[in-house]
């Protein structure tokens, strides 16, 4: 008797983490809209989005880049991308790329309180409880 194999459908989240980027309460439960995969480097973000770029929802990338790479990612997309790419360098410096209604891309700076709305919007992150 052969065992089913399920295959995960849902859409991907490559996340890039530096070693000191903040703790958050990532959602990697099989019931989160993405899933979650956490890559050890810049470099092996960019290789795992050229084989899977149909597959990634968006890029998070945590301290793991300067800006000149961030940027030097942007302009090197796949044509076919049209996820987020969302760049915090440090706690009070963050970017998001998404597409534009009529193509290329859109840049907005975001401040620490925006990139906790994104990642919680999105469901990315189990949202903080607030103690009564």
């Amino acid at each position: 008797m052969r065992r089913a194999t399920l295959r995960d459908l849902r859409r991907i989240t490559l996340i890039a983490r530096a070693a000191n980027a903040p703790v958050r309460a990532w959602d990697a439960s099989t019931r989160s809209a993405n899933r979650l995969i956490f890559v050890d480097s810049f470099g092996i973000l960019r290789g795992a989005l050229d084989h899977a770029a149909e597959d990634v929802d968006r890029l998070f990338i945590d301290g793991a880049a300067t800006e000149g790479e961030f940027l030097s990612l942007l302009t090197t997309l796949p044509g076919d991308f049209a996820g987020d790419v969302l760049f915090v360098s440090d706690e009070e410096h963050a970017y998001l790329s998404t597409t534009g209604r009529g193509g290329g891309r859109l840049l907005y700076a975001m401040m620490p309180e925006d990139v906790t709305f994104y990642l919680e919007a999105q469901r990315l992150v189990k949202k903080e409880s607030i103690a009564a």
